[in-house]
């Protein structure tokens, strides 16, 4: 079930259209990767989702129904551009939004401090947040956008300044929040993380939506016919049978192991190829080549 849809969303700002006809469908309980370089419309449809700002054409639809004000208690949103108040103390500040968000004091308090706990910044509850380092900072702001519990969290780029252990901790807490049926949109330039933890995705470019999809199917969408094969045995051999109906990548020999990459033209399976092989030595692997979010998504960006 679609718990959030875009349908043919524009925006224009003075000199710069931001959102060309952008649709999108969140799918309940998934996790939802909104990519794009730099510009692209990305942070501008992310807005238009939380009402700070309207889209000039195009409709938002939240479970079923137009966006409407009442909504936004049903998300939680992570900017990139995080914004705690430096003088405030940390515990009273996210107490404040907690109940800006619908909570009462008391059941705020609660789950703050379990937060807190397992995020292990116990002892930052009566702490300055100007005394706290970034990384700190953020780790407040992402227990604040998740403290309601709310249906849709918005995450826009949550890794950034993060050292690798708080990156693993809190790409284990999204899939956690995923898991007891948040639904997640996950904004990131970091393409291993998407690999990682999102089921679908939609990327942005110059404003308009070019690639949408499973990751698992987009991944089949860009193959392009590569096999990886390690054998021991002669290369020179090998090299000069290839006829047209394949194409040598590369290759690494050491010793007697040869390491080949091979695109396999026209109509031949990969049967046919891993029968040429038989030839030549014997086989230690035989895998295709599978390409990663990374070069999917330079692919995609610059049109090839």
């Amino acid at each position: 079930m679609e718990i959030l849809k875009t349908n043919k969303v524009v925006k224009q700002f003075e000199n710069h259209r931001a959102l060309t006809d952008v649709s999108i469908n969140v799918d309940e309980g998934t996790i939802f990767g909104l990519l794009g370089p730099n510009g692209a419309g990305k942070t501008t449809l992310i807005r238009i989702i939380n009402q700070i700002t309207a889209p000039d054409e195009g409709e938002v639809f939240l479970f079923n129904e137009k966006l409407k004000p009442e909504h936004i208690k049903n998300i939680g949103y992570l900017p990139e551009e995080r914004g705690l108040y430096k003088k405030m103390k940390v515990g009273e500040q996210a107490l404040y939004f907690a109940q800006l968000k619908g909570m009462t004091k008391g059941a705020a308090k609660i789950r703050l401090k379990n937060l807190f706990e397992k995020f292990d910044i116990n002892g930052w509850w009566d702490k300055k947040v100007e005394e706290l380092s970034k990384g700190m900072q953020q780790k407040v702001q992402f227990i604040i956008t998740i403290v309601h519990e709310p249906d849709l969290l918005i995450f826009d780029e949550p890794f950034s300044g993060f050292d690798p252990i708080n990156s693993d901790l809190l790409k284990k807490e999204i899939i956690e929040l995923k898991e007891n049926g948040a639904t997640i949109i996950f904004s990131t330039h970091n393409m291993a993380s998407v690999e990682e933890v999102c089921d679908n995705i939609a990327l942005i470019n110059k404003s308009k939506k070019i690639l949408d999809g499973k990751v698992s199917e987009i991944k089949k969408q860009f193959k392009s016919n590569i096999f990886e094969i390690v054998f021991d045995g002669n290369f020179n051999q090998f090299s000069a049978s290839l006829t047209a109906d394949y194409k040598l990548i590369e290759h690494i020999q050491k010793n007697q192991t040869v390491q080949v990459k091979v695109k396999i033209q026209n109509e031949l399976s990969p049967n046919d190829l891993l029968s040429k092989m038989l030839n030549f030595g014997k086989i230690i692997s035989f895998n295709e080549v599978i390409p990663n979010m990374h070069d999917i998504f330079i692919k995609a960006v610059n049109g090839n």
